[in-house]
């Protein structure tokens, strides 16, 4: 009995810290902090010179999604000030909900699997182009596509995601990680590809670059991204948070050069972040909202930044607390949006500006749970 409750309390405490966040963050075009499914809530925090010195102003409103997916990914569409948000929907797993930030209301796109069926909505990685507005995803080891237009809010069409190609290495373990700069996704950590160099998929010719780039010193490994938005045009810069949290590396693809930044306070393999023209955000895996200032036309000034809690807001939601405010109502598209089932090692949990996926977090999850719980028992 003893054994039994040893396993028990094992498990109990492996469930906790591998739970997923049901929340995100992300910016608007005018650069105000959005903070999603925030204690059910959804919250507008200002831009930077606010965050600690002014409560946020609550903006849910109905429409918005249940927030009941294990992870949720939310992107900016710079041109239509719109967000849109992927996972938040545990019974239509495709589906992409619309937050208009300029009218301050949601709608629901329908979206299908490919014709395949060989795109895994709950397993996968994925950016969003600036210029094209068109998701690039990669799951189980193809590149996906899906237009979403100048949408900001949904069309009565249904949409599809598209398989445009299969990459050129071995996906059989790779664990992605993306991210976009220039109109092009940096693949990084590709097996065989060496530390301070990216694969590169150029986004206007749907191509892959035959040979990695090299952009200085940072980790061949799996890690998080985000790219650094620009006031216009798109672009250029992107941080790179490995899994060990050991640093801050900001990528520069204009001058094929690497700036090493301190790394986040909160040490969270887990974490998720965003980041504006100024300011790299994190949100991690407890619900707790920190960032670190960036200028990008002065280098010089980020060797002296620090990471510094964002306190007015409530801590966000983890999957499970999510939300039950959200809408049931069904998509504002045509219905009958399917999705494919099955797990890869494949699919992934770095998105260029969205939250993290823990698919793989799952199998490693429960490698650990076999091994404490069989030594607990025997």
């Amino acid at each position: 009995m003893r054994s039994l409750a040893v396993a028990s309390f094992l498990l109990l405490s492996l469930t906790s810290s591998a739970s997923a966040l049901s929340s995100c963050v992300a910016f608007d075009a005018n650069w105000n902090l959005l903070a999603f499914n925030f204690g059910g809530k959804d919250y507008n925090a200002g831009t930077q010179q606010n965050w600690n010195s002014a409560d946020p102003t609550d903006i849910t409103a109905q429409g918005r999604p249940p927030f009941d997916g294990p992870n949720v990914y939310c992107y900016l569409s710079q041109f239509t000030n719109a967000i849109y948000i992927l996972g938040a929907d545990s019974k239509n797993p495709t589906a992409v909900y619309l937050y208009d930030a300029s009218a301050k209301s949601w709608s629901t796109q329908a979206v299908q699997a490919d014709s395949g069926n060989k795109f895994d909505p709950t397993n996968f990685a994925a950016i969003l182009d600036h210029d094209t507005n068109v998701f690039y995803a990669y799951s189980k080891g193809d590149i996906f596509s899906l237009d979403m237009e100048l949408l900001k809010a949904a069309n009565s069409t249904a949409k599809q995601w598209v398989d445009a190609q299969t990459v050129p290495w071995d996906a059989s373990t790779y664990k992605p990680t993306m991210a976009l700069a220039q109109n092009h996704i940096h693949f990084l950590g590709v097996p065989n590809v060496p530390a301070g160099s990216a694969m590169i998929f150029v986004i206007h010719f749907s191509f892959m670059q035959p040979e990695p780039q090299l952009y200085g010193q940072f980790p061949s490994t799996h890690g998080q991204t985000t790219s650094f938005f620009m006031d216009t045009g798109v672009q250029t810069k992107f941080a790179f948070i490995p899994d060990d949290v050991s640093a801050t590396y900001v990528i520069d693809v204009t001058t094929n050069t690497t700036q090493t930044l301190k790394a986040p306070t909160n040490q969270d393999p887990n974490a998720t972040y965003f980041a504006s023209t100024d300011s790299l955000v994190q949100l991690s895996s407890s619900g707790a909202v920190s960032y670190l200032p960036f200028n990008q036309q002065q280098a010089s000034d980020n060797s002296g930044a620090s990471w510094t809690a964002i306190t007015k807001l409530p801590t966000a939601s983890t999957n499970s607390s999510a939300s039950s405010s959200g809408s049931s109502a069904s998509p504002s598209g045509t219905s009958g949006a399917s999705s494919s089932s099955g797990g890869s090692s494949s699919g992934g949990n770095s998105n260029g500006n969205g939250a993290l996926p823990l698919a793989f977090a799952g199998s490693w999850f429960w490698s650990v749970v076999g091994l404490l719980v069989g030594a607990a028992l025997f």
